[in-house]
């Protein structure tokens, strides 16, 4: 009786092992010839901790397997050796010595030069890209029955409207034309939230495109087509968080998967705590791990699990989709450590690689403190390219809004780019007059043309790496000031039957009309001009006249902007600027083509940018 109550068990655990699924391995595949060469691959289905993983492929090797406290997880190291060749690894997952499950695990053949690829810098000019705001190409795609939201309705600033990718490649040709060179899009990966969705943030996929937008093939056709245009493709990074509905958080592996599990609590966002020398741990915890959202689960990249998934799902896009430029979310809120090794790992990997991080301060010193090189008081490195320069954007409004009074209504401006010198790299920084998170800036000031365009002009010649959201071209405005929907609204013409269009020019004012051209012939010149966009800038103190003054340049090019913000025209002594332009110089206005004898005096127009290309 016991013999045949034991084949009976052995029978059961045969046939139960013969069922055994693996609905997750993350990564999918990999690469040969990385430096990345040791991959934490992440396997999930039901009760597999006590399966047994083996592999026989030449060049590579599994180092380890590693199980959790949920049964559902097994993580496999894998080491690939610099003389392994592209195929298919067979691991084969084993239970009382038989062969359950066998997951192929492609070994791909890199793109030639794929290592060296270029990325972003000030000659550049990049178009940001709200997906769902942007254009509808294929209605197809807007519901999709096996995902939690399911609904489109543009009369809902808050719901999904049905932009997606066909939608931005049917755009590319107008992109190129406005003169821009890259292209970030707001996250593409799924969001399959029951609502609020839309925005890309709260990522329940970090390996999928979300199929509203449309498919990781899709995406990367997206980028194939957009170089073939000259323009470059920046993808948006969450490190920080994730959406709520992600099955890792669902059913996470490991408690300490993410921070705060049980209590949840909100970040204080109080980003001083990072270098803060008084902080308190409790303030810095509260910062760091504290959820930036109730749906967006605070992941803990100290957990060396979690960091290994984030930084080789960074990597995973760059080589899958042909990505030449990355900008970060939240960059601040992630653990210090983790962010260290992870912006090291990637420019191992990728040495030319633009990394520009999001640390949404007004306070120069804190976002100096990311950047690459920067010797901090506490020792800390990180190895960030560029930081996204919020100061500027705030004095900018600042100075266009102000009235005029004993010293110039530019100081601000003047003041915050005086304190570049806490950066090691001052050029590499993102200057731009609004984006997703921010008013439009024709409504930021006031909606006043003039101000509008002294603006524009100098978002296109600043020190810096210019970006311009969406529509902002043709004045986009929020009526509602601090909303987030109005901000992203729909671009003329992304959806049939609009009454405007910014593609044909249907239904658009004069003055937007001429906004858009104005943009594109200031992008056009940069364009004509990339080793002068890389060159060294020096300003003049603005005075009392309300007048700013500053030259781009280098060893055989130079340019003068003048801003005239007076409702009045000013004429300029031109000795005081001898040190930019040497008497009885020639210069032709990159505007409107106008040429100009610089001897004595200057005469600026009232409210109006004067850029002048010096002639040798």
């Amino acid at each position: 009786m016991k013999t045949l109550l034991s084949l009976s068990f052995f029978f059961l655990a045969l046939l139960s092992a013969s069922a055994q699924t693996i609905e997750r391995m993350e990564p999918a595949n990999w690469w040969t010839g990385m430096k990345y060469d040791t991959v934490n691959v992440l396997f999930y289905g039901k009760d597999i901790s006590h399966l047994r993983a083996d592999i026989s492929y030449p060049g590579v090797t599994l180092i380890r397997t590693d199980t959790v406290a949920n049964k559902n997880y097994l993580f496999l190291t894998l080491y690939i050796m610099p003389a392994a060749k592209p195929g298919i690894v067979n691991i084969r997952f084993n239970r009382l010595g038989k062969t359950v499950v066998t997951k192929k695990f492609p070994l791909l053949q890199r793109e030639p030069n794929s290592a060296q690829r270029a990325s972003f810098s000030q000659k550049d000019a990049i178009y940001l890209v709200f997906p769902d705001r942007f254009s509808n190409g294929n209605v197809k795609n807007d519901i999709q029955p096996a995902l939690l939201e399911k609904t489109i309705n543009r009369g809902n600033e808050d719901a999904r409207h049905g932009g997606d990718i066909q939608g931005i490649l049917n755009h590319l040709d107008y992109i190129s034309d406005l003169g821009f060179t890259y292209i970030w899009n707001t996250p593409l990966v799924e969001n399959d939230e029951p609502s609020y969705s839309y925005h890309g943030y709260a990522a329940t996929d970090f390996y999928r495109i979300d199929p509203r937008f449309g498919s990781n093939e899709d995406f990367k056709k997206l980028v194939v087509e957009a170089h073939k245009r000259g323009i470059g493709v920046i993808w948006d990074v969450v490190l920080n968080h994730c959406g709520s509905e992600y099955y890792f958080i669902k059913d996470m592996p490991e408690k300490n998967w993410v921070n705060f599990p049980d209590t949840h609590i909100r970040t204080t966002h109080l980003k001083s705590t990072v270098n803060d020398r008084y902080a308190t741990a409790i303030d810095k915890m509260e910062y760091v791990g504290g959820w930036f959202d109730g749906h967006m689960s605070d992941l803990n990249q100290a957990n060396p699990r979690v960091a290994a998934f984030l930084i080789q799902n960074t990597i995973w896009w760059i080589e899958y989709a042909g990505i030449s430029g990355l900008r970060v979310d939240t960059f601040s809120y992630s653990d210090k450590d983790f962010l260290t090794e992870w912006t090291k790992t990637i420019l191992l990997e990728y040495p030319n690689m633009n990394i520009v991080g999001e640390e949404m301060t007004r306070i120069v010193a804190e976002t100096a403190y990311w950047q690459k090189d920067k010797v901090n008081p506490d020792q800390y490195k990180c190895y960030l390219p560029t930081l996204m320069d919020f100061s500027l954007n705030d004095n900018i409004v600042s100075a266009l809004n102000r009235s005029g009074s004993w010293f110039s209504s530019w100081r601000d401006v003047y003041f915050g780019i005086a304190q570049d010198y806490h950066f090691p790299y001052p050029g590499n920084q993102l200057i731009f007059p609004d984006n997703h998170d921010l008013d439009r800036f024709y409504s930021r000031v006031g909606k006043n043309f003039q101000h509008w365009k002294l603006g524009i002009a100098m978002y296109a010649t600043m020190r810096g790496i210019p970006q311009f959201f969406y529509g902002t071209e043709v004045l986009m405005t929020n009526e509602k000031a601090g909303s987030d929907g109005q901000r992203r609204s729909d671009l003329y013409g992304g959806w049939l039957g609009d009454s405007k269009n910014v593609l044909t020019g249907k239904g658009l004012t004069d003055q937007e009309k001429e906004a858009q051209q104005y943009l594109k012939k200031l992008l056009h010149w940069r364009k004509a001009n990339p080793d002068l966009m890389n060159g060294k800038y020096i300003h003049y103190g603005p005075g009392n006249n309300d007048v700013f003054v500053y030259s781009r340049f280098n060893a055989k090019q130079k340019v003068v902007v003048f801003l005239n913000k007076n409702s009045d025209d000013v004429t300029l002594d031109l000795e005081r600027y001898r040190e930019v332009i040497p008497l009885n110089s020639s210069a032709k206005d990159i505007i409107n083509g106008r040429l100009y004898l610089l001897n004595d005096k200057l005469t600026l127009p009232a409210k109006t940018a004067i850029i002048l290309e010096l002639i040798k």
